[in-house]
């Protein structure tokens, strides 16, 4: 990003209306972008544009260039976000009964495991807390996760977009929005694989104890994992 585009970002930050419109004008191709991956669910194209406007908005409002990214990189997922919550929440896009009651239950017993200890619960915790197999919060949770989840770091402090970013950098940023979909395309053991270690932050061997396998074999299915879905998202 150039001193001046930073200087107008800042400013539009701040609350200068003149900025914002101006930001908004030069990034119209990038929201345009993301809100192309929607069409077809039943929303109105300049509909999921004011809400792809809205999502950039927050991201304008939230991002620090301290974070040492590019500020596109920042607000893709939150423009993207702001559609799927609209759609999620309109029932555009399905999400199952179970795993949508699940998702409520485990962020309920996480609230109050928070209270209890003072700090984030274990896995094992939730697990304990909720009745559910360790796979199935991490699944209930990535059904109900908004895609800022690609930024969280594992326990190897990588991220999923970071570890399947293209060198070409921004120009294959956008495919990344279509990860959730890819995920869910993969052999399930594939799937409980990257589910745990990139949403759930596990080493491999917390991974390996979980999926009842060799923490070789876990090495083996994140690989493959890994590989098929650069594959899709390039």
């Amino acid at each position: 990003m150039t001193g001046e585009a930073l200087d107008l970002l800042l400013q539009a930050r701040q609350g200068d209306e003149e900025a914002t419109s101006r930001v908004l004008e030069q990034n119209s191709g990038l929201i345009w972008a993301v809100v192309r991956r929607y069409y077809g669910k039943g929303v109105e194209p300049e509909d999921l544009y004011q809400l792809g406007c809205l999502g950039f908005l927050k991201a304008v409002r939230g991002f620090d260039a301290d974070y040492g990214t590019q500020f596109s990189t920042y607000a893709v997922p939150k423009i993207a976000g702001e559609i799927r919550r609209y759609l999620r929440d309109n029932g555009a896009v399905k999400v199952g009964r179970t795993l949508r009651e699940q998702g409520i239950s485990v962020f309920a017993a996480r609230e109050r495991l928070r209270g209890v200890l003072g700090r984030e619960p274990a896995l094992s915790e939730l697990s304990e807390e909720t009745g559910l197999a360790p796979e199935e919060i991490a699944a209930a949770e990535l059904a109900t996760a908004p895609p800022e989840s690609l930024q969280q770091e594992n326990a190897d402090g990588l991220t999923l977009e970071s570890t399947l970013a293209s060198p070409l950098g921004e120009e294959h940023l956008l495919e990344h929005i279509a990860l959730r979909s890819a995920i869910d395309a993969l052999p399930e053991q594939e799937k409980k694989t990257i589910l745990l270690r990139f949403y759930k932050g596990l080493t491999q061997q917390q991974c390996a104890k979980i999926l009842s396998v060799s923490q070789v074999q876990v090495s083996r299915l994140e690989k493959r994992a890994l590989e098929k879905l650069r594959k899709d998202m390039l």
